[in-house]
């Protein structure tokens, strides 16, 4: 049938469309959890320390999963495993509501939660758009997929503080619970739409050929140490700068917003690295793009703190906050196709989410134990250096043309 005599929900365009939606879900309401951080441990008469391990044990899992939910998606189908991980992760937010202690949180928005949000997440919703999209426009669709995500920050977070001020954190977690199920008939409109693209190229080489040639790119275990940088950041922010303010003596609302107007920039910055990576060296503008980072959370944190002063900075990181994400990815296409993507990026995103555990945790306890996050920034900042560092020496092609090269060099 010609593409034009298709109908829009049955048109490749309409993946692109989902998959945004997915992620919109699935990561729009991972980064709403700084909301109840505060008001949680109050309630409770906990520490902070004690729904950071939660949430930052959440990010771990999330991780850990990723490349053996990226293998199950290789060898069973992506769109079976989105639609089970959005049941699961939905679960684990109404199951957290209705938890009164740390264990039990911890089983359900840190283990449940964790496991759940793996399968809905960038690393297996980009691994289906790349398997759809042309080769020309793939980097720009990997931009606007990841663009949806902070889509979903923009709205659901300032959505979760209003319901949280408004009708308090039980029923804001419930309405997100709810809320998340709507990943599975998105994830089942991507089967029609996508069609005979999702099953492309699952012949020929096996897993265990693919993680060997993996293994001997030296750019890939680069990429792999620069992405902790990223989750380290990333996940920090979104889990201790609104704590970070209030304890600054602003308003609530001030960081929730500030975490909006992130998204809101990132929807800008996500789309612009896609165009730029379709056209310019991706680890460059990586390298580039981490030094920057750690220059304007120096100057934020140096800088006298105002609403202008946290609205500047949120706008600024917000242009550079998950515009390593569509570069990454592109990297991993670039140096091994679409075939094994799923697993390979989901290696890389495993270091994502050490770092964002890491931050998570390393932030808590900093302040538990010193009552500031001033040493908890400075590290941040440094990290951001030296991940600019590792992105300079990668080598973009193809693992075939290295193995080429390394060939004639024995002969």
């Amino acid at each position: 049938m010609p593409e034009r005599a298709r109908p829009f929900w049955k048109n490749p365009t309409f993946v692109l469309i989902c998959a945004t939606g997915i992620v919109f879900l699935s990561y729009g309401s991972r980064q709403s959890f700084g909301v109840y951080l505060k008001p949680m441990s109050e309630s409770f008469g906990w520490g902070r320390e004690s729904l950071s391990l939660v949430f930052g044990t959440q990010a771990l899992i999330y991780g850990l999963s990723a490349p053996f939910v990226g293998a199950i998606a290789d060898r069973w189908g992506a769109i079976r495993v989105i639609w089970v991980a959005g049941l699961l992760y939905s679960a684990g937010v109404l199951l957290m509501a209705n938890s009164a202690t740390p264990a039990g949180m911890l089983l359900s928005a840190g283990l449940l939660g964790g496991v759940g949000s793996s399968g809905c997440a960038l690393s297996l919703v980009l691994a289906v758009a790349s398997r759809v999209a042309s080769e020309k426009r793939r980097s720009l669709w990997l931009g606007i997929i990841t663009s949806g995500g902070t889509g979903g920050q923009l709205v659901l977070v300032p959505a979760g503080s209003m319901i949280l001020q408004a009708h308090g954190w039980y029923t804001a977690l419930m309405a997100l619970g709810l809320f998340v199920l709507l990943i599975l008939p998105l994830a089942l409109m991507i089967r029609q739409a996508g069609g005979a693209a999702l099953n492309v190229g699952k012949d020929g080489q096996s897993l265990g050929q693919a993680l060997l040639e993996a293994r001997t790119h030296k750019g890939y275990w680069l990429l792999v140490l620069g992405f902790f940088t990223c989750g380290f950041q990333v996940q920090y922010i979104n889990n201790h700068l609104i704590a970070y303010l209030t304890d600054m003596h602003m308003n609530p609302l001030i960081g929730a917003t500030a975490i909006s107007v992130i998204g809101l920039f990132n929807m800008i910055g996500t789309w612009i690295s896609g165009w730029l990576g379709d056209r310019y060296s991706k680890k460059n503008l990586l390298a580039m793009l981490y030094l920057t980072r750690s220059l304007i959370f120096m100057v934020f944190i140096l800088a006298p703190l105002s609403a202008a002063s946290v609205y500047i900075f949120s706008a600024a990181i917000g242009l550079l906050w998950l515009a390593t994400v569509p570069l990454t990815s592109g990297i991993v296409h670039g140096m091994f196709g679409t075939r094994y993507m799923a697993t390979l990026y989901g290696i890389v995103f495993l270091s994502h989410q050490v770092g964002s555990f890491t931050s998570v945790w390393l932030g808590g306890k900093i302040w538990d134990m010193t009552g500031s996050y001033d040493i908890a920034w400075w590290i941040v900042i440094i990290g951001g250096a030296l991940a600019s560092l590792l992105h300079w020496p990668i080598d973009e092609r193809h693992v075939s043309v290295l193995q080429a090269e390394r060939a004639a060099a024995r002969a």
